[in-house]
């Protein structure tokens, strides 16, 4: 065991894989789980309020557009909070928030409380995502960590496919009532997490930075150690500084990268989220049966867990600046050929292969996002950059389904894939390469 004269984050570097830090990825993949089931929940809930609360036209854009509001607010102002009070607490108010209102909104009795129970539920769903990727980033060792992240990603993706599954016999009370009573079991399952040692290091908590440390160190490991990232090499210890401030992020090398990030996150939605919340409106809007249409989709989400699973080598092997780039300009050609399908096969072929595909993008990204800031800034610079992509979201209903009813599906994803194509040019240009290095190195002082 490398001696305390070292600093933390170098050590937990050099740590063996251990059962605490299979434990993390278990905990923070469920809790995953239930933000993606509440992204995708928007399409379901409102196809099935179209006919409960007669909504069409701005009340169908509203309901759609409600929880990703709330993200935004949970993502830019709510997820900061983790750079000042830990992760670990910022994890358990995330889930308690989101299930209080969940549950209330399954008890709505008009359009305009849903709307509001799911603003709120967004906001703790919306701090949940960048706190985790900072979470996997501070705490899993550099050579494993991609891999170790692609499976925590992977037990949240399996949300899409039974969320679709689901929808096929639920009514949309009880699907917003099993989101809040499953994230209430993830509540308990991560109360007993260790903090990151890297960032209690980094706020000047040594002695509980070194327990926090131990209860990795001290842990099982495992029997069969991952093989090494082929990237992984020898890198000098880092030299401490004082503590950064947020104005760093306004100077190089960060401010570059937070342009990149705004940039992305404000685009890639359109892909990602475009497809998973209005595949069911486009395949309506092509003359399928709403059964149909849900269906389709539920085959075509298939691809989620599938792409996640997928990801794992992939992550581990290929440089994740490049794997970005590859897979979001597979998504432009793919989302192209599902929008202009008429045949069921095609469609429900196209949309596996769309969903698969978005999930390498997904899991790599995620993870490439929270290795390019520093330990003390990583959830509010995650946390803000991330939130563009909840407000672009937010936005995404009163801009495509006006442009689906006027000008019909293929318009739709030909708009989607010319954001696609902005993506992969914003981060051949402006990102740098992050895989098998420890996160002290990727981010200078």
């Amino acid at each position: 065991m490398l001696d305390k004269a070292v600093g933390v984050a170098r050590r937990m570097d050099g740590l063996p894989v251990t059962h605490t830090h299979l434990r993390v990825v278990l905990a923070v993949g469920l809790g995953l789980f239930f933000d993606m089931y509440e992204v995708f929940l928007a399409g379901t809930v409102g196809t099935a309020l179209t006919s409960t609360f007669g909504l069409s036209g701005t009340g169908l854009a509203l309901v759609l557009a409600s929880a990703f509001l709330g993200m935004f607010v949970g993502a830019a102002f709510v997820a900061r909070l983790a750079d000042r009070f830990g992760r670990r607490r910022l994890f358990l108010f995330s889930l308690l928030w989101y299930s209080v209102f969940s549950l209330l909104g399954a008890f709505s009795p008009n359009a305009a409380t849903i709307v509001v129970c799911r603003f709120l539920a967004g906001i703790g769903v919306g701090a949940e995502y960048p706190v985790s990727d900072t979470y996997l980033s501070d705490v899993l060792p550099s050579g494993s960590r991609g891999r170790l992240a692609a499976w925590a990603y992977t037990c949240s993706y399996l949300a899409v496919p039974a969320l679709g599954f689901l929808s096929l016999g639920t009514s949309w009370r009880w699907l917003l009532a099993i989101g809040a009573a499953g994230a209430i079991g993830v509540l308990i399952l991560r109360r007993n997490l260790p903090e990151s040692p890297r960032w209690l290091e980094s706020v000047g908590r040594h002695a509980e930075a070194e327990a926090a440390y131990e209860q990795f160190a001290q842990a099982k490991p495992l029997r069969r150690q991952p093989s090494p990232s082929p990237f992984t090499a020898e890198e000098p210890e880092p030299q401490p500084t004082k503590t950064l401030t947020t104005a760093a992020l306004t100077k190089p090398p960060y401010r570059r990268r937070m342009v990149m990030l705004g940039v992305f996150h404000l685009l890639q939605t359109f892909g990602y989220y475009g497809f998973g919340t209005l595949a069911v409106l486009v395949l309506a809007a092509r003359g399928f049966t709403v059964q149909h249409s849900l269906l389709y989709t539920a085959l075509s989400f298939l691809g989620y867990p599938i792409g996640s699973l997928l990801s794992i080598p992939l992550i581990h092997r290929l440089e994740r600046k490049f794997l970005v780039i590859g897979t979001v300009i597979a998504m432009a050609v793919v989302g192209v050929v599902f929008a202009s399908a008429a045949a069921p096969a095609v469609i429900v072929v196209a949309g596996f292969a769309f969903t698969a595909i978005s999930n390498v993008f997904s899991n790599a990204y995620h993870i490439y996002q929270a290795e390019i800031l520093p330990t003390e800034l990583r959830a509010s610079g995650t946390g803000w950059t991330y939130s563009v992509s909840r407000l672009a979201t937010g936005a995404m209903p009163f801009v495509l389904l006006p442009l689906l009813s006027t000008s019909g599906p293929v318009t739709v994803f030909t708009v989607v894939a010319a954001a696609m194509v902005l993506v992969a040019v914003d981060i051949a240009v402006l990102g740098p390469r992050t895989s098998g290095r420890s996160v002290e190195a990727i981010n200078p002082r």
